[in-house]
């Protein structure tokens, strides 16, 4: 047999078995989330407050946060609230979103996407977005440091407040007379 032939009988082999494919909602949240990334003007998918905070006190690269989605058997739909940068045109930044997203999801799942909403949450100078990154992911590491700092004077003081409370344990088993 020569390899044409092999390769085919192989794959009709595969086509025999019965089973089903599917798909967490956050393997489609990761396609999207990475997918995201080429569009010029879209600053970030905004997760909300509480989400963002996290991303930056725990330094997380997490390309899923603000972006949902509803996985079918053949079908996704996919909801996302988004910063875009100011003085981009909004609805080509929607239109490249919905194009990205179709594209990616397709070529990876063979899944059809149905639908994409995407809402702008805020609209941002580049500066602005950075500027506003940077303030809180410095204020967070410098309350990190304070509270280090805060929290290691305690521990120093609870160890010197044990070693005298222990001294003077030590005081008092020593008998009185000799």
């Amino acid at each position: 047999m020569d390899n044409q032939s092999w390769n085919t009988t192989n794959a009709n082999e595969g086509k025999n078995v019965r089973g089903e494919l599917t798909y967490d909602d956050k393997v489609i949240q990761k396609i999207v989330g990475i997918a995201l990334e080429e569009i010029d003007g879209l600053l970030t998918v905004d997760g909300g407050f509480f989400s963002n905070m996290k991303d930056k006190l725990v330094n997380s690269d997490d390309v899923t946060s603000g972006i949902n989605t509803e996985v079918g058997k053949k079908q996704v739909a996919v909801d996302m609230d988004i910063v875009a940068e100011y003085g981009k045109d909004v609805e080509a930044i929607f239109e490249q979103i919905k194009e990205v997203v179709t594209r990616e999801v397709k070529a990876m799942t063979h899944l059809d996407v149905i639908e994409v909403n995407v809402n702008v949450s805020d609209i941002k100078t580049r500066a602005e977005y950075e500027a506003d990154s940077e303030t809180v992911q410095d204020k967070v590491t410098s309350a990190a440091e304070t509270t280090g700092d805060f929290a290691s004077r305690q521990t120093n003081r609870a160890k010197r407040a044990m070693n005298k409370g222990k001294n003077r344990i030590e005081e008092d088993r020593k008998p009185r007379v000799e």
